[in-house]
C-alpha cells in the first residue's frame, strides 16, 4: 500500500476537525467562534506575501474553505 505523501498534515487536519467538533459539542466554543477560526485561518493563507509559496498558500486557502463549505468542521443544527 503507497504512504500518503503529507501523512502529518493529513493527520494534522483530522485531529483539528475532531477538535473543533468536540469544542462545540461540548458547548464550549459556538458555531459562529469556529467559522471564524476557519475563516482567520483562510485569510492567513489568501494574504500571505506572494513569493516561491504562492501556490502552497493558495491551496491551503481553498481547502479551508472547502471545509467551511462542507460544514465539515462544524456540525449544522
Amino acid at each position: 500500500m503507497p504512504v500518503p505523501e503529507d501523512v502529518a498534515g493529513t493527520a494534522a487536519l483530522a485531529i483539528c476537525e475532531s477538535l473543533l467538533l468536540a469544542l462545540n459539542d461540548r458547548n464550549i466554543l459556538p458555531e459562529k467562534e469556529i467559522v471564524g477560526i476557519l475563516r482567520d485561518a483562510a485569510a492567513a493563507h489568501e494574504f500571505a506575501p506572494v513569493g516561491e509559496r504562492a501556490a502552497l498558500h493558495a491551496a491551503v486557502a481553498a481547502l479551508i474553505n472547502g471545509i467551511l463549505a462542507g460544514g465539515n468542521s462544524v456540525r449544522r443544527r
